[in-house]
């Protein structure tokens, strides 16, 4: 398995249109091959958004890295950060799911 956490900074009037562009993306990255879970949040401050991918592997990820709803992410959200994002990635092995 492979999982990225990315963090966001925005402005905090800005968040909210952060989430909705990246929320209206999620039922077609979900629907990506080797998918296994995408999700948004608004973290703890009020300019904070995370995101939690779940993939099969690294070249299912590397396919969403090329897809048209990251490059239309991207191009709605860049001019909204503040800060350079960060995104760990790591390979993961599932151990149990309860």
């Amino acid at each position: 398995m492979f999982i990225a956490i990315l963090d966001l900074r925005t402005a905090p009037a800005d968040r909210a249109a952060v989430l909705a562009q990246l929320r209206s993306e999620a039922g077609e990255i979900r629907a990506m091959p080797g998918n296994v879970d995408f999700r948004v949040y608004a973290a703890d401050d009020d300019g904070a958004v995370a995101v939690i991918h779940e993939w099969a592997d690294q070249p299912a990820f590397a396919a969403y890295l090329a897809s048209e709803a990251f490059a239309r992410s991207g191009a709605a959200i860049r001019p909204l950060v503040t800060s350079p994002p960060v995104s760990r990635r790591f390979a993961a092995e599932l151990v149990e799911t309860v």
